[in-house]
């Protein structure tokens, strides 16, 4: 009897990541207020290897629509100006020789929109990531029937996994539903 809850306990730890990367995906989508998070994912070359830019400089917000880049080094004012421009972010650096800046545009309601609509297609995935972990549990749990698990058992331990999905689907549609309220405030 010892496997089954560690099927349970995997099924936890499992959606939990999927929660942590949906936080992850979430917060790199602008909200219209400055917010370091944006720069999450940008890596730039530091001496030939990809490192964040978080790893190179200082990032802080001046306003709510200004965000500094302090490198460390100088001399990787450059790389970094690239990096954020190959980034795709959707935001112009500025760089002055010793600092870049980041002058977040206002959001026009139809990029509210799209945003909101990003938001909701990475909310989709956690979905569907965690609907696959109940899947292939169950699936673990119908191997361990033929192998002898009792059948309350199955049916308890398929019970306790349903409910996790339920909980993390509902975890998602929290997330999602306070995204939008920020992307759409003015």
């Amino acid at each position: 009897m010892s496997g089954e809850n560690e099927i349970v306990a995997s099924a936890k730890t499992a959606m939990q990541k999927t929660i942590n990367h949906l936080e992850s995906e979430l917060s790199k989508i602008r909200a219209g207020k400055a917010s370091p998070d944006i720069l999450n994912g940008v890596v730039v070359d530091y001496y030939g290897s990809p490192t964040p830019i978080s790893q190179v400089a200082n990032i802080s917000v001046m306003d709510a629509r200004t965000l500094t880049v302090q490198p460390w080094e100088k001399n990787m004012l450059q790389p970094i100006e690239r990096a954020i421009i190959a980034s795709n972010i959707g935001i112009n650096p500025q760089n002055d020789g010793n600092i870049i800046r980041l002058f977040l545009p206002p959001l026009t309601e139809e990029r509210r929109k799209e945003l909101v609509k990003k938001s909701n297609a990475e909310g989709e995935q956690a979905k569907v990531s965690v609907r696959s972990i109940r899947r292939d549990l169950i699936e673990q749990i119908k191997k361990q029937q033929k192998e002898g698990l009792s059948e309350d058992a199955a049916r308890d331990y398929e019970g306790q996994i349903q409910g996790l999905t339920d909980k993390y689907i509902g975890i998602v549609d929290k997330y999602l539903e306070v995204k939008e309220k920020e992307i759409m405030v003015v």
